[in-house]
């Protein structure tokens, strides 16, 4: 493993380590400013700060929460470097209950680019989240509309 693979499997350890905390603040400091979401589904969604961001994962948590996601990891498909600090990743989260079982997976690719702060996302493109939450979210009862989740 060489320095760049390091330094993107640290950086998806500590995001995965920031979804399992449910730290949305920490989560958003691993965000470059803006960022964007950009889907099938809904387009394109920037947000325009870490606020913003921390506001919007805060709002994903509860729905987690009530899924029973304990932990997440990762596996590193790939990586491109694309410029001396820009870097394509394509990323499998794996998301746990409490016993560590398997309960979902999903795709996603990020752009990375390293700065003073380090590696930071800018752009994330999600591959499969929506109908895999919603084959999970169907399994287990639970809305994915329901504002209390």
């Amino acid at each position: 493993m060489n320095d760049v693979e390091a330094d993107i499997d640290d950086y998806l350890a500590r995001y995965a380590g920031t979804l399992t905390s449910y730290d949305a603040q920490a989560a958003a400091d691993l965000w470059g400013s803006p960022g964007m979401i950009l889907n099938d589904q809904q387009g394109a969604g920037l947000l325009e700060s870490r606020e913003a961001m921390a506001s919007g994962l805060e709002q994903s948590y509860r729905l987690y929460r009530k899924l029973g996601l304990a932990s997440v990891g990762y596996e590193r498909l790939s990586h491109d470097q694309l410029s001396d600090t820009i870097f394509l990743v394509r990323v499998r989260w794996l998301f746990y209950d409490k016993d560590g079982n398997q309960m979902t997976d999903s795709h996603a690719s990020y752009i990375l680019r390293r700065g003073d702060e380090g590696l930071r996302a800018f752009v994330c493109v999600p591959t499969d989240d929506a109908e895999k939450l919603q084959a999970l979210a169907t399994e287990k009862g639970v809305s994915l509309f329901d504002e209390t989740a």
